[in-house]
């Protein structure tokens, strides 16, 4: 009996033994695949740790990148037409163009009794760019291929290619040492057309043939010869404005319909010019200003103040003092419209 509960013993302790064993696996077994999951963590925790890193810099990166393109964005959407040639506005005096463009600030125009004045020296380079000018101390001259002008401080005219045109407020030098001259003046030797709109109040020049034609092919010689000698001998003692504006008078006569038609023909009408009919004109030598103003009323300088004048005399109680209108007096000469 004995024996056989030793053996139930056993045997059941045996089973214990082996339960046991099924429920704790061997530990060398059971520690390997701890180690190798834990390394297996950490590295993929560290590489885990490092990603965010690279990332970062790549998504900062981005961000700049984007921000720079924001940036360019922006800025073409505060600079309209970028990338396109800017307006360029051209700087001068927008009321006075010369060949469409404003004339240069340089130019200096101003207005002296109605008489639009400019600088002789910056308005010749803008009609003539190789022009070549001059200063010998009291007269600029100005050289092109087609021109020869000189104006000379003080005078009452410009020459240009033996034309005297002339400059009723004199020639002058301005306070910035330019020589200056009408605008009409320099724009008729230069052949140059001048227009003005009154409404807008500007003024163009518009670039011609390049020069006024010569004296010698302009002048008739004829009248020439008849205008400088009446003059010469009817105020060759008076003043420049004085003698042209006796020249006035007889050129007046060849444009009203009620004398001749010529000037020969007003100086050798009846009771007028007696010094005509008795040879003494003829035989007269005109001095050099007697010539240059009849050239320069013949060019078509009218002495303001006498203008539409038909009739002058020096006396007291002429016909025309009698019944003409007094229109003004020149030196000893009174003249009548």
């Amino acid at each position: 009996m004995k024996r056989k509960l030793i053996s139930v013993m056993l045997s059941v302790f045996a089973m214990l033994l082996l339960m046991g064993a099924a429920a704790n696996p061997d530990p060398a077994a059971a520690l390997v695949p701890e180690e190798e999951s834990t390394v297996s963590t950490d590295a993929a925790l560290e590489t885990e740790a490092q990603l965010p890193n690279d990332n970062s810099e790549q998504a900062e990166d981005e961000t700049s990148e984007e921000k720079s393109a924001e940036g360019e964005n922006s800025s073409q959407e505060q600079t309209p037409g970028e990338g396109e040639p800017p307006v360029v506005v051209p700087a001068g005096d927008p009321s006075l163009l010369i060949n469409g463009q404003p004339a240069p600030l340089e130019l200096n125009k101003e207005i002296q009794k109605g008489i639009t004045y400019v600088s002789l020296s910056v308005m010749a380079r803008q009609l003539a760019p190789n022009a070549q000018i001059t200063w010998d101390g009291s007269a600029a001259t100005v050289v092109t291929d087609q021109l020869t002008l000189t104006a000379e401080v003080g005078q009452l005219y410009v020459v240009a290619n033996g034309r005297y045109l002339y400059t009723p407020e004199l020639v002058q030098l301005s306070p910035a040492n330019q020589v200056i001259v009408p605008l009409r003046t320099i724009a008729k030797a230069f052949d140059a057309a001048v227009g003005y709109d009154a409404a807008t109040g500007l003024t163009t020049v518009t670039s011609g043939s390049g020069a006024i034609l010569n004296g010698e092919s302009f002048y008739n010689p004829d009248d020439l010869f008849w205008l400088s000698r009446v003059i010469h001998r009817e105020s060759g003692n008076q003043p420049m404005e004085g003698r042209m504006a006796v020249g006035n008078v007889v050129l007046n006569r060849v444009s009203d319909p009620i004398f001749p038609d010529t000037v020969e023909g007003v100086l050798a009408q009846k009771n007028q010019f007696s010094t005509y009919k008795s040879g003494v004109l003829a035989a007269t030598e005109p001095s050099e200003k007697s010539t240059i103003a009849a050239k320069l009323v013949m060019d078509g300088g009218v002495v303001e103040e006498t203008k539409g004048a038909l009739f002058f005399d020096s006396g007291v109680n002429s016909w025309a003092a009698r019944n003409k209108r007094h229109i003004a007096t020149i030196g000893g000469h009174k003249f009548y419209g």
